[in-house]
């Protein structure tokens, strides 16, 4: 009849690894070491390459690069992301991409503090952030539960239909107006 109450107000909050822009590249990446390599509790560590905003992580094992992910962030980055893409020379197997220059933290739902310079607010609330306790998604019991009362279990069929997409090319329709004469 009713879904069970998870937690109360006053539980403490936390978040996961991966800072405020949501942490896919590190969960992945621990998770792909892991699953295809058998690392367990693989390091990472941020290489930025151009600015802040475009980074790469590597994995490596015996010399030879097993994984390789970046982060591109702003549309500068995704733009020239896009271009390596055009001319067959991205090299990663992962990227995260975010619009917003710095990641979801210096995203346009922000609130804006008056008397404070856009740069200052970002580095409070990454402070902020970073103050929080990481979890690892799968070992939080809130997800644990979720996923047993709700979804059915890992893997079930409404698991798979709720979280899960699928990404398919959209035909353009065509009119009158886009006819060339």
């Amino acid at each position: 009849c009713c879904a069970p109450r998870l937690g109360g107000a006053a539980e403490e909050l936390s978040s996961h690894r991966g800072g405020g822009s949501g942490g896919f590249l590190e969960h992945i990446f621990i998770h792909a070491a892991r699953q295809l390599f058998g690392i367990h509790g693989a390091s990472i560590r941020y290489r930025a390459l151009k600015n802040k905003d475009f980074q790469e992580v590597t994995l490596e094992r015996d010399g030879q690069v097993l994984l390789h992910f970046a982060l591109a962030y702003g549309f500068r980055n995704i733009q020239n992301l896009v271009q390596k893409l055009k001319r067959g020379k991205c090299p990663y197997h992962y990227v995260e991409v975010m619009a917003c220059p710095s990641g979801c933290l210096n995203g346009g739902g922000q609130i804006k503090l008056e008397g404070e310079s856009s740069k200052e607010e970002l580095q409070q609330v990454e402070r902020l952030y970073e103050s929080l306790r990481a979890e690892v998604p799968e070992e939080n019991q809130a997800v644990r539960e979720l996923y047993e009362h709700w979804l059915g279990g890992w893997g079930s069929a409404r698991a798979l239909q709720v979280l899960h997409t699928q990404y398919h090319a959209v035909e353009r329709a065509s009119s009158a107006l886009s006819i060339k004469w």
